[in-house]
């Protein structure tokens, strides 16, 4: 699969990019590659709620930023020389979730040089939109430290 990534992924070599991350500890998981979008799944669970029992907005905005980012290393490539840091974030919180697994969706808004900027939705499995946010992403070169 190309389109707007620079070489071909599979979803194991995605999801091993999170290997020991709050990612890991959160149960997210990317379910698909697209052309042009990533699928990820979170689970609905102790990990992810607030103390009603909801989804946790906080876990809503952590995996938008997690797909975001990881679309980003996508886009430049596992050997770039540039790397993605998030330099803005926000998201409006629709619908609660109290069970099973919410869905995200992540698809540019604009893949520059310097900036991108993607657009994540967030679904419950029943297709109820829960969250919708926006991520800006800068892309600076990798510091050796």
């Amino acid at each position: 699969m190309s389109g707007i990534w620079n070489s071909n992924f599979s979803l194991q070599q995605v999801n091993a990019l999170s290997k020991n991350t709050l990612v890991e500890n959160l149960g997210i998981e990317f379910t698909e590659i697209n052309e042009d979008s990533l699928i990820a799944r979170m689970p609905v669970d102790d990990r992810t709620v607030q103390p009603m029992r909801l989804l946790h907005g906080g876990a809503s905005v952590a995996l938008a930023e997690t797909m975001g980012s990881v679309a980003s290393v996508l886009v430049l490539g596992m050997n770039s020389s540039k790397i993605p840091v998030g330099l803005e974030i926000n998201a409006n919180h629709l619908n609660s979730a109290t069970k099973g697994f919410v869905l995200g969706k992540v698809k540019p808004i604009k893949i520059g040089r310097s900036i991108h900027v993607w657009r994540i939705e967030i679904f419950r499995e029943d297709g109820k939109q829960v969250c919708e946010s926006r991520l800006t992403i800068s892309i600076i070169e990798k510091r050796n430290s």
